[in-house]
């Protein structure tokens, strides 16, 4: 008998229309187009405007148009997971409240936390209830609203991220089709350099981590780009020859997209030529938890039935990941 293997059979994506140019934040920062493309690849980025407007926003209008392309009726949907690290609020999880605004209402839901590389994780733990045969039918979202975290008078942070998420459907797969393998990775002492320091139990919110400026995103750039490229790259080439795969043998990269030098470090450990890379940075930035399901939906007309596809990302954590799948429509 066939091992079940968890599919995507659907993706979705969702971004705001603001968009934030190069431009706009010559006038905000001390910076300028030139040099933020040839540092991080980034032409404009995506802003959620208006009050009271959180991560579910996204998460919401994604999983919206992922049940009507798929044909999923929603009360069918037996889990959802959300990865995220900009929650409407501490709690109720953002991964209930877009079950509840979209009917899931059959579904139990949760989010999870890894930074950048929370979609991988959320997938990887999606799988396993298809692969057990729990469950037939479970969503994951991966998605962000940066621009909450963001000290916009950051050059070091500001130029780089943006909102935006996507989200995708699993279920059930016998002709081996699907989830294929995975390697991920934590390790905590990367907090000293990519962290958002107060609003948690640790530091709570109060006048003094304010006025500190603690609530937004603090980024060691130089020692996280040598962690991100070393770790990133390591662990796609790890599975590629864990799965005895090689270059020719990969349809495509989905990396991250934190920075398009890391990602091209990244196809190059692996042997994987620029035209295999998926990359949509310049239109979007670093949407954290965001970046993969909004590859995937950007370039889902591009993908053909049995490719093999290598995700990988790195984030604050320290994070970091690959999953190998076959595409499976």
């Amino acid at each position: 008998m066939q091992q079940i293997k968890a599919a995507i059979t659907g993706v979705h994506g969702y971004v705001p229309e603001y968009r934030l140019t190069n431009q706009e934040l010559e006038t905000m920062v001390d910076t300028n187009d030139e040099w933020i493309t040839s540092r991080t690849g980034i032409k404009e980025r995506r802003i959620l405007k208006g009050e009271g407007q959180g991560t579910s926003v996204i998460g919401v209008e994604a999983v919206k148009g992922l049940l009507e392309k798929t044909n999923t009726n929603p009360e069918d949907v037996e889990l959802l997971i959300c990865a995220t690290v900009t929650p409407d609020m501490v709690f109720p999880a953002t991964a209930n409240i877009i079950a509840t605004k979209v009917g899931a209402v059959n579904a139990f839901s949760y989010d999870i936390s890894a930074a950048c590389s929370g979609f991988l994780f959320a997938l990887t733990t999606a799988a396993s209830f298809i692969e057990s045969g729990k469950y037939k039918k479970v969503i994951v979202v991966g998605a962000d609203k940066m621009s909450s975290i963001i000290n916009y008078k950051d050059r070091a942070t500001c130029i780089i991220f943006g909102d935006g998420g996507g989200a995708v459907l699993l279920e059930p797969n016998s002709e081996g089709l699907g989830i294929q393998d995975s390697i991920l990775r934590s390790d905590g002492a990367g907090e000293d350099y990519l962290r958002m320091k107060a609003g948690g139990s640790r530091y709570p919110a109060s006048q003094e981590t304010v006025q500190n400026e603690e609530h937004y995103v603090f980024q060691d750039g130089s020692t996280v780009f040598k962690f991100a490229v070393t770790n990133m790259a390591d662990v796609s080439a790890q599975i590629m020859e864990k799965n005895n795969l090689t270059s020719e043998d990969v349809q495509w990269l989905v990396p991250h997209q934190a920075n398009k030098r890391i990602i091209d470090a990244t196809a190059r450990r692996m042997g994987v030529d620029d035209e295999k890379v998926m990359m949509n940075i310049e239109k979007y930035g670093n949407t954290t938890a965001g970046t993969i399901p909004l590859l995937l939906w950007d370039y889902e007309n591009k993908l053909k039935k049995g490719d093999n596809l290598v995700l990988a990302a790195f984030g604050g954590g320290f994070t970091w990941g690959s999953i190998y799948l076959k595409w499976a429509y």
